[in-house]
């Protein structure tokens, strides 16, 4: 590598199981740039010297992982609107002064990645309900919401997470109940969007069990788990003929603005970046 390589990375805790270095260094050798994207496993008492140092290692940047999202907001020098909005960031650039600002990528990944896989259906005309009240429903709600979504139902186990989510994020969210299947099956009524932002159907995971027989036809299911690629969610609703969206895409679209920031060129993403990023997986 010569002086000039450009570095960025993700920073973690853990990180192996990462997919963001296939993903940065499929576009790095796409677009011949003389760079390259690590893995930074960091333990979150080393959180801020971590970030402190990247200047001086000569990093353009990183990409931040559970669990330092939120801690970081913390210690970066400036967060973007959104990031303040969705209450973590995901994305660091250094300044040339040195200077760490951060933002939060997720929402814009979900929405592009959303149209990408259902062109032709305008979400701003029926309710959205989605399923969970982490950091990752945050960014979806802001996502939906800037999107013109007229209504958002979120559904939490602890219905308090959920019912503080909706006071902080405006008047368009709508906390409800969700102790067993029934309730949540009670909500899908002249519903546009579910999505899934739990664990749920996660490789390893308790599978999202519910009835999806109450969605209109023309309602598009998105569940942002990729591992695996096809949810029981996403299988269950193909057998009702309903338009799918799985996650592979929101990864791949969040990171596009980090890395023209980081490396100066806005990649695609490609029928061949998935292939590439599910085989590393």
């Amino acid at each position: 590598m010569s002086e000039k390589t450009k570095h960025a990375g993700v920073m973690g805790w853990p990180v192996d199981h990462s997919r963001s270095p296939a993903l940065h260094s499929f576009w790095l050798h796409a677009h011949g740039i003389d760079g390259d994207y690590v893995r930074l496993p960091v333990e979150p008492a080393n959180l801020e010297t971590a970030l402190r140092v990247l200047p001086s290692r000569g990093f353009a940047g990183c990409n931040l992982t559970v669990p330092h999202k939120e801690a970081a907001m913390e210690i970066v020098d400036h967060v973007s609107d959104e990031g303040r909005r969705i209450g973590a960031v995901n994305t660091v650039f250094v300044q040339p002064d040195g200077r760490l600002h951060a933002t939060n990528t997720d929402a814009y990944g979900f929405i592009t990645n959303l149209r990408a896989g259902a062109p032709n259906t305008d979400f701003r005309k029926a309710p959205a309900l989605v399923l969970g009240a982490g950091g990752a429903a945050r960014a979806v709600c802001v996502a939906l919401q800037d999107a013109g979504v007229p209504e958002i139902r979120l559904a939490n186990r602890t219905l308090e997470r959920a019912a503080y989510l909706a006071r902080t994020l405006g008047k368009s969210i709508r906390a409800v109940r969700w102790e067993d299947r029934a309730e949540i099956e009670a909500q899908l009524d002249n519903v546009g969007l579910l999505v899934n932002t739990t664990t749920l159907g996660m490789k390893n995971q308790p599978a999202l069990e519910i009835d999806l027989a109450r969605l209109p036809a023309s309602a598009v299911v998105n569940d942002i788990v990729y591992a695996p690629l096809e949810t029981e969610l996403l299988k269950n609703a193909r057998a009702h003929g309903l338009a799918c969206v799985d996650g592979l895409g929101m990864l791949l679209y969040q990171a596009q603005f980090g890395f023209e920031g980081w490396f100066g060129v806005k990649p695609e993403v490609t029928a061949a970046l998935r292939d590439h990023v599910l085989k590393a997986g």
